[in-house]
């Protein structure tokens, strides 16, 4: 890799200081501003306060007038917010963050934790499964938990009825992570306050949504990649063939994580996604001794980062470029791509540039809502 390029996966240098966290969660609350671009604004401009002062000229360049960034008072707001519920916010890069999805392509930069922050130090096993789940399907998410959470492993899960509370419930005294798709101190579904103020008080809550936001349907997904980044492997107990558990499994492929899978009769819909993972190669299991058998030897973890090592190391610019060279690699990125994903990296190929060239034209048509980065390092046209 040549001095001007740089990976949109490479982890910015983690906030030291309460201005530095206020500055990156401001540049995240941003409009049109979501983790891929985050990042990419990071590596472009070195420090989140560079990146907000550049990202009206950036939006403009890519079309979008009058934009503006997230009002101060926002941000204050949902740190008070935090405050008062007693969440800590944990920033990729310090030595807080959990290491497994710090490894992740394009993590989350920010989380909001409420609960035991030791646990994040443990291994994990993401566990989903079917909202409406069988009643063998439950008990078979508790004895898995139990097992696991007695093997000395956190269970991480979505805190969704079902089988994620079953998971959560028989790991509550060994460890377990709820990971929230709304804010972390908005508690859905309902049903399920209970034992997410019990996850509180022995568990793990997170979430990289603003606080005090009521989840959507758009969040869960993300939600989801998030589970399986936290994991060394994620087990399916029930699933549907069209379900969000699937979605879980496909985001573990991608981050390189072990899938797992239980199986169940053919006649039975809330099987039929396990069923799928285990004729695609999913380890089948029956017991929690299956779960720790396939999983891949344990890694160091990395050093923390020396942030005093690296304070006087200069911020890199991209070059700047005329408004006609702009607007000629716009048209040309946007004519190699559409409805189908492409990869990052076969693209900038293609176009026969540098990744320092490409990337800040990326940014700027993702600010655009011209093309979607999706997980993988992949880009599509929005159709």
């Amino acid at each position: 890799m040549t001095e001007e390029q740089f990976s949109s996966t490479h982890p910015p240098l983690p906030p030291t200081t309460e201005e530095d966290r206020f500055s990156w969660l401001r540049l995240l609350r941003s409009r049109r501003v979501g983790t891929a671009t985050f990042h990419r604004l990071m590596a472009e401009h070195g420090t989140a306060q560079n990146a907000l002062e550049a990202l009206p000229e950036v939006a403009a360049a890519a079309g979008v007038s009058g934009y503006e960034i997230c009002p101060a008072g926002v941000v204050e707001a949902e740190f008070k917010a935090a405050k008062a519920a007693g969440a800590r916010l944990l920033c990729l890069g310090s030595a807080s963050y959990p290491a497994e999805l710090a490894k992740v392509d394009l993590a989350p930069p920010l989380l909001w934790a409420m609960g035991d922050l030791s646990l994040l130090s443990r291994r994990s096993i993401g566990m989903v499964g079917a909202r409406n789940a069988s009643s063998l399907g439950t008990r078979m998410a508790r004895a898995l938990a139990l097992e696991l959470g007695q093997a000395g492993f956190v269970v991480a899960s979505g805190l969704a009825r079902g089988i994620d509370a079953a998971a959560h419930l028989a790991a509550l005294e060994t460890g377990t992570i709820a990971v929230m798709a709304g804010g972390v101190d908005v508690i859905y579904p309902v049903e399920n306050t209970e034992l997410a103020l019990s996850i509180a008080k022995n568990g793990l809550r997170l979430s990289e949504q603003p606080m005090g936001l009521a989840p959507i349907a758009r969040h869960f997904p993300r939600r989801n990649r998030i589970i399986s980044g936290l994991s060394s492997a994620v087990v399916v107990v029930e699933a549907a063939a069209k379900s969000g558990s699937l979605i879980t499994a496909r985001d573990a492929l991608d981050q390189g994580r072990e899938v797992l899978a239980v199986p169940g009769h053919p006649f039975d819909a809330r099987a039929a996604g396990c069923n799928m993972l285990i004729r695609d190669g999913a380890q089948l299991v029956r017991n929690g001794a299956d779960v720790i058998t396939a999983l891949p030897p344990e890694q160091p973890a990395p050093e923390p980062i020396q942030q005093d090592l690296l304070t006087d190391l200069p911020n890199p610019r991209p070059d700047r470029r005329s408004l006609r060279d702009t607007a000629a690699l716009h048209q040309q990125i946007l004519s190699r791509l559409g409805p189908s994903p492409l990869a990052e990296d076969q693209l900038i190929r293609d176009l026969h540039r540098s990744a320092g060239e490409v990337a800040p034209v990326l940014t700027d048509l993702e600010l655009d809502g011209k093309i979607n980065r999706q997980p993988g390092g992949l880009l599509s046209l929005v159709s």
